[in-house]
């Protein structure tokens, strides 16, 4: 190869390689709780997240009596999330109950006030429903020309099940741009809609009373 075009190649591989990291953020540095705070059905929002959830061989642990959430400091506005969890089934971990029901948020306002659950989409975690939306506190989308309800909490059914066996981690994808919501579950397209009513929010991840971990969510934002 020619001199001049090899350090081009060289010049733009690094260019491109620098840009890709850049759109990229670890939302959850596998050492601690840093950029979330918690809120708890019986604490409310704890500053400090590790008063309600702990973080141990690189995962975030969610489990205990009370329902609650951790939240991400930082909002997002077109992007792709990828989340990865499994269920705990370890009976030395405390739940409140025997339903394996769990969810990602995303696009919860700034502004929102604290609650369970705070307005925004929800990516279902849930025994035989992983992956339908709940549009939570009047959030709408357009799926297949008809646009949701209002209400509190909405559900709007997956396309395919695609969900792995108890125990086994599990890969989620939630693709926003421009109000166009796409998610995926393990490869493979789950849930899709246009015009949603928010565009821009944070991330939050749910623990509704089953033991359930998360070890890797990471963003790449889009233009």
């Amino acid at each position: 190869m020619n001199p001049i075009y090899r350090f081009l190649f060289i010049i733009l591989f690094v260019f491109t390689q620098n840009s890709n990291a850049q759109k990229r953020i670890a939302l959850f540095n596998q050492k601690d709780l840093k950029g979330w705070y918690a809120f708890g059905e019986e604490k409310g929002k704890q500053t400090n997240a590790a008063d309600l959830f702990s973080v141990k061989n690189n995962m975030i642990r969610m489990y205990g009596s009370k329902s609650g959430y951790l939240m991400s400091e930082q909002s997002f506005r077109n992007f792709e999330l990828t989340v990865e969890y499994r269920w705990n089934t370890d009976a030395n971990f405390v739940k409140k109950n025997n339903s394996k029901n769990s969810g990602v948020m995303y696009l919860v306002p700034a502004e929102t006030p604290d609650i369970l659950w705070p307005k925004g989409i929800q990516f279902q975690i849930k025994e035989g429903a992983t992956g339908d939306f709940v549009f939570l506190q009047e959030v709408t989308l357009n799926i297949n020309g008809t646009k949701t309800t209002p209400g509190k909490s909405v559900v709007s059914k997956r396309f395919a099940d695609a969900e792995k066996a108890i125990g086994e981690w599990n890969t989620l994808v939630v693709i926003s741009k421009n109000g166009k919501i796409t998610q995926k579950l393990n490869g493979k397209l789950v849930n899709e809609g246009i015009e949603s009513s928010v565009t821009e929010g944070r991330i939050l991840l749910q623990y509704e009373g089953f033991p359930i971990d998360f070890r890797k969510v990471n963003i790449k934002k889009h233009k």
